[in-house]
């Protein structure tokens, strides 16, 4: 028989794209996931494949250096009988000179950039072709992928939705900001490969890092590390918290993934400026679902940052409720983490699932900055030597604050409340625009029999005092409204739960703060004052909080803590209360005007009114939405805004993607900054 002579091929990207759910990554390169068949093409010359004469063969090779050994390379002949656990290739169906074949690969591949080869043998006589290059990604979908996720609405959620949103504000005060994570949009597996390839362990040891690409833990630990730079990695975004971002952008001033990705990229992987811990969440995210990884961005409320690990954060404030002292040791408001679903084979039985990833750089491990993938059950059962990082994060969620009032005489007093660290952990809800609590997968109700159990097993002993229900009662209430550019009145609401009269001093102060605890200036404070309540009554000891005394101090964290203070005379005891207040941003109001369909102008009415009593200056709207823009879309206002005038600007979209997409906003100008807005439109299918 003449040689089999390969003419031409097809690797099918769009029709294996669909199959493997990888379709809107574009259809420039073959993407598929693991364990799941993907069919070629292969059309020979002047004569067709014949069985019994022609052997066929490929290799599948990823890496810098491929070797069988750490499974970076595999041989494997076409057959009927295929081999679960390795490569195989097996004869679909023949057309003439056209041959179609269907490649699969084992459900625990390494994943990364792949190029195939074919080789051809007739009487021993043979031939190599070199046919392309795929991409492999994990796949949630094939129940013996270690990332196997059961439910179809959450892989829809938590691997193929490509915006979401992510909560933020306060525990008193909970409210969400889109984010487009885009992880399909273009060149962003390129990114995510890339980032791969260049860090640090890669580099140390590449065959050993390539080897490792099967493992879902691996590469969360090795993402956790890249998306910050703190270890000098080239990673993705530099954080910076302390309110001066203008030789970069405000950390507030981010919508999307997808821009902070393509900048490090274009700049040669030099790190971003700048991000906080949503930032850095929202990134690894997107770079987990990108590889096939089901992830979700998580807001714990009150998120402790124990640095001396002891489980106790001392706070320190004087007689009049400023802070006394400064600690290491600090409350922010909220913080947010990634989590990652996925077995945990090297760990015991029962700890498979959801895993947290904090690639905010708070502290090393294991010499590098990052955090995770440690089991969130693991942290629920307070099983503080399992791999990794659970005392960090049993911390963040557990820690007592206790409040010592300095006095006058250096004298210091422990106050008898102290505030809840670690509540309302939030994410979004699977095909909704509503929060899940997801307090419960880290902590056992409070009080309960299980939470002492755990606490012990921690050797935690919980030092904060409960609401007591006798005595005097403290808490901080704010009237409706804070809005920016308004005054707002706080109030001290002391409750006496006694049956005699009791006398106390009340004092309440204001400072503007950020949201990782560092306190700003004073924007309000009363004189102390003595009241007397009646038995079984209830007193108010109001602050009004003004807008020009707070302007200039607000950092755009938008966050002023109201810290009370309380002696009772008779009793001697001192109690603190704290809150933090968001002050709110105007809305931006989103109007889509027309039919929206696929590939069809849709034009949005975007606006949004000035509260504050000076022009807004350097006015500037940035839209974009998977779908539905191609990259961003910026507007900058050439006029300053008025005092109650309307910004307003249209723009013209043209929706590339049916079903439901989100338009996200954020405007920007000198003294309004981060602020956000989205709509829900539904893409009609462009008619046949």
């Amino acid at each position: 028989f003449a040689d089999l002579v390969l003419e031409t091929w097809d690797l099918h990207c769009d029709r294996n794209g669909r199959e493997h759910r990888t379709a809107e990554m574009g259809c420039q390169q073959l993407v598929v996931r693991r364990g799941q068949p993907f069919t070629i093409t292969l059309r020979f010359s002047g004569r067709g494949y014949k069985e019994g004469v022609d052997k066929l063969s490929f290799n599948v090779e990823t890496g810098p250096c491929p070797s069988e050994t750490s499974g970076t390379s595999s041989h494997f002949v076409m057959t009927d009988c295929p081999e679960e656990s390795c490569w195989s290739a097996v004869m679909q169906q023949q057309d003439g000179e056209s041959l179609s074949v269907s490649l699969c690969s084992p459900p625990s591949a390494r994943i990364g950039r792949y190029s195939i080869t074919l080789e051809t043998c007739t009487d021993y006589q043979g031939s190599s072709y070199q046919i392309g290059h795929f991409v492999l990604l994990f796949n949630p979908w094939h129940p013996e992928d270690t990332v196997f996720m059961r439910d179809e609405n959450e892989r829809r959620e938590y691997v193929l939705s490509q915006d979401g949103l992510i909560f933020q504000g306060t525990c008193d005060y909970i409210f969400s900001i889109p984010w487009n994570f885009g992880q399909f949009e273009d060149d962003v597996l390129a990114i995510c490969l890339n980032l791969l390839d260049i860090n640090p362990k890669h580099l140390r040891d590449q065959s050993r890092d390539c080897s490792r690409r099967n493992d879902p833990v691996y590469i969360g630990r090795v993402v956790s590390a890249m998306v910050n730079c703190n270890d000098e990695d080239r990673g993705v975004l530099f954080g910076r918290w302390d309110n001066r971002y203008e030789d970069g952008m405000s950390p507030m001033a981010w919508i999307g993934s997808v821009d902070i990705l393509k900048r490090w990229k274009k700049f040669g992987c030099q790190p971003v400026k700048y991000g906080q811990c949503w930032v850095f969440a929202a990134v690894a995210c997107t770079v987990m679902r990108c590889l096939g990884i089901p992830s979700r961005v998580v807001t714990n409320y009150n998120s402790a940052h124990d640095t001396n690990a002891n489980l106790t954060i001392d706070r320190y404030v004087n007689e009049k409720g400023e802070q006394a002292r400064q600690s290491w040791d600090k409350i922010w408001n909220f913080h947010c983490w990634v989590e990652s679903w996925m077995a945990r084979p090297d760990l015991a039985a029962g700890y498979d699932g959801w895993q947290v990833l904090d690639p905010t750089p708070q502290e090393k491990s294991e010499g590098v900055y990052c955090c995770g993938p440690a089991p969130v059950k693991a942290i629920k059962e307070g099983d503080m030597l399992l791999k990794y990082d659970i005392p960090f994060i049993f911390a963040e969620v557990n820690a007592d604050v206790v409040y010592w009032v300095v006095q006058g005489d250096g004298m210091q007093k422990q106050s008898i409340r102290s505030s809840d660290v670690g509540k309302y952990i939030s994410t979004k809800s699977v095909g909704r625009d509503s929060r899940e609590d997801i307090t419960h997968n880290y902590k056992y109700p409070e009080g309960s029999e299980e939470e002492r159990a755990v606490f012990e097993k921690a050797e935690h002993q919980k030092k904060s005092i409960g609401e007591e229900d006798e005595g005097l009662h403290l808490r901080i209430k704010v009237s409706e409204g804070a809005n920016k550019g308004s005054d707002f009145d706080v109030f001290a609401v002391v409750n006496n739960n006694t049956d005699e009269e009791r006398v106390c001093r009340v004092t309440l102060c204001a400072r503007a703060t950020s949201h990782n605890g560092t306190l700003g200036p004073q924007c309000g404070l009363t004189d102390p004052a003595d009241i007397d309540i009646e038995p079984r009554a209830e007193k108010r000891v109001p602050l009004r909080i003004l807008y020009e005394e707070y302007r200039d101090k607000l950092t755009q964290d938008n966050l002023i803590k109201v810290v009370a203070l309380l002696n009772d005379h008779q009793t001697g005891d001192v109690i603190v209360a704290v809150r933090d207040i968001y002050v709110e941003n105007p809305p931006i109001k989103i109007r889509i005007l027309g039919e929206p369909m696929q590939n069809r102008k849709l034009v949005a009415e975007i606006s949004l009114m000035n509260p504050l009593t000076v022009p807004l200056n350097g006015c500037m709207f940035v839209v974009e939405g998977t779908g539905l823009t191609e990259g961003q879309l910026v507007k900058e206002l050439e006029e300053p805004v008025e005092p109650q005038a309307e910004a307003k600007f249209r723009v013209d979209l043209m929706p590339r993607l049916s079903g439901l997409q989100k338009l996200m906003v954020d405007f920007e100008s000198d003294q309004l900054t981060g602020v956000k807005g989205y709509r829900n439109v539904i893409i009609a299918p462009q008619p046949m």
